[in-house]
């Protein structure tokens, strides 16, 4: 598929066929892709934690509160980390030299920026294997307990979970008449008109 049509066909799916598990492959080349993404100094602050089966429905106790119950149909789920540590120590390496591991040196957290993209880059990537996909938030006062039930070290944060799965949705939502016009986003050379 080519990358602009995998672009156009993206989309977020809220029905599963929970009869057809993700291919073992196409969830390699989804998790793959996802280490592709930008990150900077290369620090590489990602991770993934990667649900199936039985460990989706303990999933289900923490996450589907931000979810309509047709999502629980998906049977995957990806939940992507960030973590700033990683990036902090890698800066406060010799060839970048930020000893003090100051925060305040970073004008956005990249930490969550370059795992946005990475999440996307993963996103594309089901278009691309015919599936679909939903991408939600844990909500906050859910995120400590989910940790702590699958081991996930403090200083990772979920930045959000994607479901995925072969799409069941009966009716296509077409959204054209509500996406912003492309003028109302992009300024050139100035803000103002």
């Amino acid at each position: 598929m080519e990358l602009q049509d995998a672009i156009r066909k993206r989309r977020m799916v809220r029905t599963f066929d929970s009869s057809r598990p993700v291919p073992e492959e196409a969830l390699e080349r989804i998790l793959h892709n996802g280490t592709r993404a930008p990150s900077a100094g290369f620090s590489q602050g990602q991770a993934w934690l990667v649900l199936r089966d039985a460990d989706l429905e303990k999933f289900w106790q923490f996450g589907s509160d931000a979810v309509s119950d047709s999502v629980r149909t998906a049977p995957l789920v990806i939940i992507p980390f960030s973590c700033k540590r990683v990036y902090l120590d890698r800066y406060a390496q010799p060839d970048k030299g930020w000893t003090d591991r100051d925060e305040s040196r970073w004008p956005v957290p990249f930490w969550h920026i370059d795992t946005g993209m990475a999440a996307m880059l993963q996103l594309l990537t089901v278009v691309d294997e015919g599936l679909g996909a939903l991408y939600f938030g844990i909500v906050p006062e859910q995120v400590q307990p989910f940790k702590n039930a699958f081991g996930v070290p403090d200083d990772y944060e979920p930045i959000g979970a994607i479901a995925i799965g072969y799409d069941a949705e009966t009716e296509k939502r077409d959204l054209r008449a509500r996406r912003s016009p492309i003028e109302s986003m992009v300024h050139y050379g100035t803000w103002s008109r």
